[in-house]
């Protein structure tokens, strides 16, 4: 279990998957680690992308060192957290003339990326998938799987801090300093008002599209590229499986059965300021006619709602000697960068949900390597269990009365699925409530 302390070997900052991996990561080595989230955990990025577990499908022809990584994630994790995924499979499909133009080289990059695959007769697949258009001329079967973001986020939460890793909501980064061969941080805590300093050995910046603004808290600079998509929600699930226009990444090519619903994406644009943008109202209408293209009846649907997520891509510099949009050109690949000031100081940019464990994997190696920790990785083998309020009560001091709610509803009605949210809410707060006892009482 954690232990009261207010200095650490590594202080992560972002508490979305790639901050989780990594401390679930470097506490199975046996540091000490504090994550820092200025909000809440899984409030960024990680709680706003479409939940496609990527099969790598997607980027085979225009990044495939990325679609080599989701395959291999997509393998990893399917077998350590097997109660977040939900294995639908993925048809990539064609409508048009170009669509097929396309396909001798998708299938081609299948073969290079090691991604299992399945031409499909359209016949076979309008049996399997009856909503999709009568228009669709080829269809190719991929790994491709549904992963749920929140169900993710806590499992990983609850097992890091199992093995003595600490969350800190609420509290923003305002400052990082050298002092005495140490990085001290200062926080803004939104709870209390009242600022706090950590000491740590180490700092991770993973604070995603926001790592830019951390990175300027520590007087350097980080260049990325962060990137808005939009994605509709809608009413009902309309197919078994993830829905992908089998055509060169761009916007409006993939529908997800996310649960009892669809969720249709994407699109992408530069933004400046993550914290200042607003959903165009034409990517909602684009988004419908789109996905409308590949299943007819989406256009029927009520919209639930609509959301946008920012992606926090490495910065690509070759933008204007292509025809595609430098937003879907830049690799989905990550990169981690070790800052000669302040010392120790280490950021990472890019990657994805699909390959946050790698991620984690791979900065765990570094800061190890920082300090002199003689253990490798152990995310890969280690298999993850769903935690619930009852299990967490052993050693957290839960209301009775909440517990006992909360148990009744999930374990003895028709609600079981839909009251799991409330379950991991529940999981996350009494954490939460916890560690700051941990830390300051």
């Amino acid at each position: 279990m954690a232990t009261k302390s207010s200095s650490f070997d590594v202080i992560i900052i972002g508490g979305g998957a790639t901050g989780l991996w990594s401390a679930l990561d470097l506490a199975l080595r046996g540091a000490k680690v504090l994550v820092l989230e200025r909000n809440f955990i899984g409030s960024g990025t990680s709680g706003k992308f479409h939940g496609l577990l990527h099969s790598g499908a997607r980027y085979v022809v225009t990044d495939p060192k990325s679609a080599r990584e989701c395959i291999e994630e997509n393998t990893i994790l399917s077998r350590i957290i097997p109660h977040t995924i939900e294995d639908t499979s993925g048809y990539f499909v064609s409508i048009t003339k170009e669509d097929e133009e396309y396909k001798e080289k998708f299938i081609d990059g299948l073969k290079k990326s090691g991604i299992p695959y399945e031409e499909v007769p359209v016949g076979e697949a309008l049996k399997e998938e009856p909503k999709l258009s009568r228009e669709v001329k080829t269809v190719i079967e991929v790994p491709d799987k549904v992963i749920f973001g929140l169900d993710t986020l806590v499992t990983i939460e609850v097992a890091a801090y199992n093995y003595g890793a600490l969350f800190l909501e609420n509290n923003e980064v305002i400052e990082i300093r050298e002092a005495n061969d140490v990085l001290e941080i200062k926080t803004y805590d939104k709870i209390s008002g009242e600022t706090h300093t950590f000491k740590s050995s180490v700092v991770i910046n993973a604070a995603g599209p926001w790592a830019h603004k951390v990175a300027k808290a520590a007087g350097i600079k980080v260049d990325m590229m962060p990137t808005a998509g939009t994605m509709v929600m809608l009413a009902r699930r309309l197919t078994r499986r993830v829905i992908n226009r089998m055509r060169v990444p761009s916007d409006g090519d993939i529908l997800v059965p996310y649960d009892n619903v669809s969720i249709m994406g994407t699109t992408a644009f530069v933004v400046e300021d993550p914290d200042n943008v607003s959903i165009p109202e034409s990517d909602i209408e684009f988004l419908i006619d789109e996905g409308a293209t590949m299943v007819p009846e989406l256009k029927k649907l009520p919209i639930i709602t609509s959301y946008i997520s920012i992606r926090p891509l490495v910065k690509f510099e070759e933008s204007g000697k292509h025809d595609m949009k430098a937003e879907r050109l830049a690799t989905r690949d990550f990169q981690i960068h070790i800052h000669e000031r302040p010392k120790n100081f280490i950021s990472v940019v890019g990657g994805k949900f699909t390959t946050a464990r790698l991620m984690g994997e791979k900065i765990g190696d570094v800061v190890a390597e920082i300090l002199g920790i003689n253990k490798s990785s152990k995310t890969r083998e280690t298999r993850l269990t769903e935690y619930k309020l009852d299990e967490l009560s052993k050693n957290i001091n839960i209301d009775k009365d909440i517990l006992n709610r909360v148990l009744s509803i999930i374990y003895n009605g028709m609600d079981y699925g839909r009251s799991k949210i409330l379950n991991y809410v529940l999981v996350q707060y009494y954490i939460q409530k916890n560690i700051r006892n941990l830390i300051w009482n």
